[in-house]
């Protein structure tokens, strides 16, 4: 089995089920309507950001979230990942009714903790939200720009693509970017290849999260290939969300042959039915990758990550030691 890295995943989306449960128990609330058996329930967006809202408000102290943390990174490493970033949201803390520094060193905590236990690397990504307005993302970024808290390595925009134009975030940005920040920002997911061209002019991102509708333009994925953009695919969570029919239809193949660099991820992994181990399987059995292709596909993922030299060489290092027994 290949080890594993993790780029793309939302922190308050990567609650389990069973986790949900736990802290409805513990809040008095009812959490019937939105998990049924054991999965999580939806059967569009908004029946999807609903379920999604009312699992993150069962996070609002520092435990919670610490919690969260230990309990997501953990069970990547049990399923053979070395190294996990996480998109971390001021929003919700300050929603949580926490400041976005207690937020970030409770996160943080979660994953020294898991770390101790597995040998896990996390790091934190702060996003800002699209739908939730320019100045929160500005704010967001002076935040990760200024927290100073050693795991936060990155900044990015998700949330609502059909909201907001690109050139709104540049100063955001920047300002992520003067303090030396990573930068990736979610594009070509609910919007087509333009989304993925106007991030690439206006934000000139290192990563882009999804960027599959790329595939819809030859001379942007051309572009996309001769620049060395990583794209943060979620195969499990297109498909999901209808982005492309089915695993036969999603262009993962055909970027991944056009020379793009392509890693694999969850994205909000229950609510989309998938977890890291699950999208690693999606590539052998749908995408037609052995071990060694998906080495090279964890390869990328490190390579990519907002890490300093010295842990990205550990990394590395772990990685081609697993490679050669």
């Amino acid at each position: 089995m290949p080890l594993k890295a993790e780029l793309h995943c939302h922190i308050e989306g990567a609650a389990s089920p069973e986790l949900v449960i736990r802290q409805a128990r513990k809040y008095g609330r009812d959490p019937s309507p939105f998990i049924q058996n054991g999965s999580f329930v939806w059967h569009d967006f908004t029946s999807f950001l609903a379920a999604y809202d009312f699992s993150a408000d069962l996070f609002r102290s520092e435990d919670d979230y610490a919690l969260l943390a230990e309990h997501y990174l953990t069970s990547l490493a049990r399923d053979g990942a070395i190294y996990s970033e996480v998109f971390t949201s001021p929003d919700h803390a300050k929603r949580a009714g926490l400041s976005p520094q207690a937020y970030t060193d409770a996160l943080g905590e979660g994953m020294l903790r898991a770390k101790a236990k597995t040998g896990i690397e996390g790091r934190m990504i702060v996003t800002g939200v699209r739908h939730v307005g320019i100045e929160a993302i500005e704010q967001a970024a002076r935040f990760a720009a200024r927290c100073g808290h050693p795991l936060v390595t990155g900044f990015g925009v998700a949330g609502d693509e059909r909201m907001g134009d690109f050139e709104d975030y540049v100063r955001a940005f920047e300002i992520a970017r003067e303090a030396g920040l990573g930068i990736t920002i979610h594009a070509g997911e609910l919007m087509g290849w333009e989304s993925v061209a106007a991030a690439l002019d206006h934000i000139r991102p290192s990563r882009i999260g999804h960027g599959v509708r790329a595939i819809e333009n030859a001379d942007l994925v051309r572009r996309i290939s001769e620049e060395g953009v990583v794209l943060e695919c979620c195969p499990g969570s297109n498909i999901a969300l209808s982005v492309f029919s089915d695993f036969g239809s999603h262009p993962f193949p055909a970027l991944k042959a056009a020379g793009c660099k392509v890693t694999l991820n969850s994205d909000d992994p229950p609510y989309f039915w998938t977890s890291l181990k699950r999208e690693y399987d999606i590539g052998r059995e749908h995408f037609g990758m052995d071990d060694k292709a998906l080495t090279a596909v964890t390869r990328t993922a490190i390579e990519a990550a907002f890490v300093d030299r010295k842990t990205r060489s550990e990394l590395l290092s772990r990685l081609n030691s697993s490679t050669s027994r």
